[in-house]
């Protein structure tokens, strides 16, 4: 018989399964979000409801038998929302807890080995997020944009726009997963907001943005198109480091 832990889908829900998982000895387990749960005959099905001591537990356990290497690994690799990905970590945290060295290097073991390779993917997103998010002005004086990344990186990316936007208010909102975050001046705040059809990552809105806005947006355009040089245009080099699906981040990219 196997055990379906589910749990509501945040890093502290996972982490407080995984604590389920050894304080009652469970050994045949499958942790997976409750929204993709499913029930089956064969199977006991239970809802994990997240604690944060139990979820802290975990993580200062982790942190005495990985390095800061290995742990941003694994919250990385959670970020990724890959299918099954939670069961991967799982066997990872097992082999680190019995492992009387650390594992980070241990590319013998398939669960070490995706676990790195995901953590690089969502950490090569997060660096692409840092340079193609594009801010517009709203009336309301706020700097505002929306992205919609392959994973769930946008935590990953409060650190780098908080240092660099640190004397402008901004939000970021994840389209895709429907939060965002909002910066004051002082704090960072995780928000949910029914956002109007009518606001995307390129179409332009008199209703929400200021004028100045589009006029910068235009000047930018036209200093992208006068320093172009065609003659030297390689557009298989300007692929591979600025991919087509982040091309609807950037203004010069856009047609309108």
């Amino acid at each position: 018989m196997i055990f379906i832990l589910k749990y509501d889908g945040s890093f502290e829900g996972f982490l407080t399964c995984v604590f389920e998982v050894y304080e009652r000895k469970i050994d045949k387990v499958s942790i997976c979000k409750s929204t993709i749960a499913t029930d089956t005959f064969f199977e006991v099905c239970e809802t994990v409801i997240t604690e944060e001591r139990k979820a802290e537990r975990v993580w200062k356990g982790l942190k005495k038998k990985c390095s800061s290497a290995g742990t941003s690994n694994i919250y990385r690799a959670f970020l990724s929302e890959y299918d099954d990905i939670e069961n991967t970590l799982l066997e990872y945290i097992r082999y680190a807890f019995k492992s009387l060295k650390s594992i980070d290097g241990d590319y013998g073991n398939k669960h070490v080995l995706r676990t790195s390779k995901v953590a690089k993917m969502v950490r090569r997103e997060k660096h692409r997020m840092d340079a193609f998010v594009r801010f517009r002005l709203t009336k309301d004086g706020i700097y505002f944009a929306t992205i919609e990344p392959d994973f769930n990186v946008l935590p990953l990316n409060l650190k780098h726009f908080k240092n660099r936007y640190a004397d402008q208010r901004w939000i970021i909102y994840d389209l895709k997963r429907k939060y965002g975050l909002y910066y004051n001046l002082k704090t960072v705040e995780t928000i949910c907001i029914d956002l109007d059809r009518s606001i995307n990552i390129s179409e332009k809105n008199s209703n929400y943005f200021t004028l100045e806005e589009f006029d910068y947006q235009n000047l930018w355009k036209n200093y992208f198109k006068s320093t172009n040089i065609k003659s030297r245009k390689n557009m298989k080099l300007h692929v591979r480091h600025v991919p087509k699906r982040y091309w609807k981040y950037l203004s010069e990219k856009n047609p309108q």
